[in-house]
């Protein structure tokens, strides 16, 4: 399967990628004067609309990779990870706490960006479990993929990633669905992902009764999307099915209340189904 990110555009250059597109030395060399183009290191440059992290990891002698390579890319990251420039060399460094670590052996630098699924593997090492799972997920739902097939385009295969990815779900739809997801099975809450409910349609998650929506602003807060979450809470209710509507806050920062009220909501005693109800 092609690398769907293999494409992407960030304004920055080898001199070998300029001379394939007819730039000679000596044009690249006036456009250096000129600040067309800035010379970030040997054999790099760069335009003036380049992306500023790349630019600043090419600098420094490796490319932007790891966790701020995939915000690059425009998938969800959590929170907790913008403040620094994770770079990797194509060398082993230390001393240098800007420069991440694989797990295998170091790979070249053909690019100021990493693409996604090396970054991933190199991000493995700087992310919590769970936050790298939801981030896995979230590319796995925008490129349409499983496991096995983001797999393949990793450089490697370490034991961590192969056992963080057995917990990864490509149906995901939200980086908070992923950790909400990962946080109930831990405790040992039987999930199931993206079911379809009759008469309600597909919901994030369910847990026995409890059907939980992670809402998000960018999702649910249209007239429409409000009404029409609104009838299908309605609609899970006639079923005697509980509809728990969880946002990004209540995940990510309000999480033990948010808990409390799951594990209140689902006790044998509150939570088991009356004979005779539909299925």
């Amino acid at each position: 399967m092609d690398e769907p990110n293999s494409q992407r555009d960030f304004g920055i250059y080898t001199r070998v990628e300029l001379a394939d597109r007819d730039f000679t030395d000596t044009e690249i060399r006036r456009m250096v004067r000129t600040g067309a183009l800035s010379h970030l290191a040997r054999g790099w440059y760069a335009t003036p609309t380049a992306e500023p992290a790349a630019a600043t990891a090419v600098s420094k002698g490796g490319c932007l990779s790891c966790v701020s390579a995939l915000a690059a890319y425009g998938f969800w990251v959590p929170p907790g990870y913008s403040g620094t420039t994770h770079i990797r060399g194509a060398k082993r460094r230390r001393g240098d706490l800007g420069f991440c670590r694989g797990y295998g052996p170091p790979l070249p630098v053909t690019a100021a960006v990493d693409l996604s699924p090396t970054a991933l593997v190199y991000a493995a090492r700087c992310m919590t479990a769970e936050d790298w799972i939801a981030v896995t997920d979230s590319v796995m739902n925008t490129w349409k993929i499983d496991v096995p097939a983001l797999q393949e385009m990793m450089p490697y295969l370490p034991r961590t990633i192969i056992r963080l990815m057995q917990r990864c779900d490509h149906r995901s739809q939200s980086g908070t669905e992923s950790i909400v997801r990962v946080r109930l099975r831990a405790l040992g809450f039987a999930v199931e992902v993206q079911p379809r409910i009759e008469t309600v349609g597909h919901v994030d998650l369910k847990v026995g009764r409890l059907l939980i929506e992670c809402d998000s602003k960018l999702h649910h807060t249209s007239l429409e999307d409000y009404q029409k979450d609104r009838m299908r809470d309605r609609k899970a209710l006639i079923r005697q099915d509980i509809p728990f509507r969880v946002t990004f806050d209540d995940v990510i920062y309000g999480w033990a209340e948010t808990l409390d009220d799951i594990c209140a909501v689902t006790r044998p005693d509150r939570h088991r189904v009356r004979k005779g109800r539909s299925q």
